[in-house]
């Protein structure tokens, strides 16, 4: 990936408060739900693998279903407050459009490449993709999840997935596509750590735009 000299340079503000608070409560209640979602899968497996007893959270079934409802409730509330904060102050219009399939095809062989410019306090296409991605599984874990957690009560969201077993699969496969974000955003964050640094301060030194005359 190449990086483009920051200098010279101004200290920006590329992430607003709420962004930052509800990234980190998202990160907590999205790792505690992978943790005990393995559990609750290991007592009722859907595929012939289950996951390692380091990888679980809860201790047994019970504990394990505490710790997702209560995990549950925090990500579905913070994913509230990010997308009405993100339609009302237009934070996904600044930050994930314009989007096109050219423009990631393009940015995606140039990171294969290891020719993608990385400019500070903005996605290219597939970042933008990806997050997009990201807000989409998350509200497909959160329906398919309120499916089989009230498949009575709430059976024409069950039946919208095609049943309690394919909630069930749908909920499996919107967990692994979010795993896969999160493996990729890790990645991306190893690459160019100081992105790690302005998710915390908000704040980074962001090259100024010649001025055309």
């Amino acid at each position: 990936m190449t990086i483009l000299p920051e200098t010279p340079a101004r200290l920006t503000v590329i992430h607003p408060l709420v962004v930052r608070i509800t990234h980190w409560i998202n990160a907590v209640a999205v790792f505690c739900m992978l943790f005990s979602g393995w559990a609750i899968y290991n007592a009722s497996p859907l595929f012939p693998f289950a996951f390692p007893k380091w990888a679980v959270l809860g201790g047994w079934l019970g504990g394990a279903l505490a710790w997702h409802f209560a995990a549950m409730w925090l990500f579905a509330l913070n994913g509230l407050a990010y997308l009405a904060y993100g339609l009302v102050a237009r934070h996904f219009a600044t930050a994930f459009l314009p989007l096109s399939p050219g423009a990631v095809w393009r940015d995606a062989r140039a990171a294969l490449r290891l020719r993608l410019i990385h400019r500070v306090g903005r996605y290219n296409a597939v970042q933008r993709l990806a997050y997009v991605a990201a807000v989409v599984l998350g509200v497909t874990l959160v329906a398919s999840g309120c499916a089989l957690w009230k498949p009575v009560q709430w059976q024409a969201l069950t039946n919208l997935f095609g049943g309690y077993e394919w909630a069930r699969r749908v909920h499996f496969l919107a967990m692994a596509g979010l795993a896969g974000f999160i493996l990729l955003h890790l990645a991306l964050v190893a690459i160019v750590p100081s992105t790690l640094v302005a998710m915390i301060t908000g704040r980074a030194r962001v090259a100024e735009e010649p001025t055309v005359r």
